[in-house]
């Protein structure tokens, strides 16, 4: 009798700890393939996100935004022009080189607003020129070996009580049920990101006719400003992940076994709180709007 007993008790423990393991194994993995989506994701350009967003955003921008800055740059220059004509005391001191100037302000403006997505685009190039190169000093590999630690975790759980490995177990299921959750936020902040530049890209034709006015133009200036941030909040993105790689190297699993799994909680918590912070920090230094 008293070894079915321990046959069944035995049958709970391994049970236990299999479960206590894959857990373990499972939330590792989520961490690490995570880091290694973040790290993909942001270095992507807003064409290679994806083609087929960018097309339309490309299609919308040509067809409906573009004739509507067209009227735009009408409004702005017809202004400025009756502005320059009032300001040379109604003709009275006239510069004929102010035509030229004027002629060449609405040629410039018209070059810029059919260019608008060459300038879009070579803002986000130099952006993700500054992620590569980032990625390349940055170490984004937040991998713990957790192969080589299941032997010692092992031994450890099995020297546990029952009731010990079921209270573990329970909080590694939880532990791996809240990473799949901040997995998902952290899913949410890339595409909301890029979501952002697509919204800012296909209204750019309208903030770009205003740029050869001097008291319109701080319009397009702020819009300018907002795309950098953009590219900019890539570059923070990764220093974030360099600094959370740094933080999960540093656990030892070999020791005190649940200090090390909350201190993973916590700091992956930590990621995806700076990852929100990352786009208003590039607003701010660039003082966008």
């Amino acid at each position: 009798m008293q070894s079915i007993i321990d046959a069944i008790e035995q049958w709970i423990r391994d049970f236990l700890v299999g479960a206590v393991t894959g857990n373990l194994s499972d939330m590792f993995h989520d961490v690490n393939s995570k880091v290694a989506t973040i790290a993909s994701e942001v270095g992507k350009t807003p064409e290679t996100w994806n083609s087929g967003v960018f097309s339309i955003i490309l299609s919308l921008s040509r067809n409906v935004v573009v004739p509507i800055a067209g009227l735009v740059i009408a409004a702005v220059l017809t202004y400025e022009l009756i502005s320059m004509i009032i300001d040379k005391n109604n003709l009275h001191d006239i510069d004929t080189f102010m035509f030229f100037k004027w002629a060449f302000k609405s040629a410039a403006a018209a070059i810029i607003v059919n260019h608008t997505f060459d300038f879009i685009i070579a803002i986000f190039q130099v952006a993700q020129t500054m992620v590569q190169r980032s990625a390349g000093v940055i170490n984004t590999s937040a991998s713990i070996d957790i192969t080589s630690a299941l032997t010692n975790i092992t031994t450890q759980l099995e020297a546990m009580e029952l009731g010990e490995l079921f209270a573990l177990m329970l909080e590694t299921w939880v532990m791996t049920f809240a990473m799949k959750v901040m997995g998902l936020v952290i899913t949410v902040i890339l595409y909301g990101r890029m979501i952002e530049i697509y919204l800012y890209a296909s209204v750019g034709p309208l903030p770009f006719a205003t740029f050869m006015n001097r008291e319109w133009g701080n319009i397009g200036t702020n819009y300018v400003r907002g795309l950098a941030a953009l590219g900019l909040q890539g570059f923070f993105i990764m220093v974030c992940v360099g600094i959370y790689a740094v933080l999960v190297n540093a656990l030892t699993l070999g020791g005190d076994l649940q200090a090390a799994l909350w201190s993973c909680a916590a700091y992956t918590v930590l990621l995806c709180f700076s990852l929100f912070k990352t786009g208003s920090v590039a607003k701010g230094i660039l003082n966008a709007h």
